[in-house]
């Protein structure tokens, strides 16, 4: 069976979390096979919101480590969906 995880991240402050979220990131950058953010962007102000889509591979054993890192980090949401065929 081969196992693949989705992770969403809800940044709700990025001027405040974006840097220790980036730091996680880095330390997991061998499992993360795909890494997608966005935040809305205006003519006045760019949104402290953003969010980050990962796609997991690799060493199925570090997944639940990233998760908990990242949770561990006050002012995100961490959301995951995981597919087996």
């Amino acid at each position: 069976m081969t196992r693949h995880k989705i992770l969403g991240i809800l940044i709700k402050d990025r001027i405040k979390e974006a840097g220790k979220t980036q730091t996680v990131l880095s330390g997991y950058g061998n499992i993360i096979s795909m890494r997608l953010g966005t935040h809305e962007l205006s003519d006045s102000k760019n949104s402290r919101v953003g969010m980050i889509v990962l796609t997991l591979s690799g060493d199925e054993s570090l997944w639940p480590n990233l998760e908990k890192d990242l949770n561990e980090i006050g002012g995100i949401e961490v959301k995951d969906i995981e597919f087996n065929y």
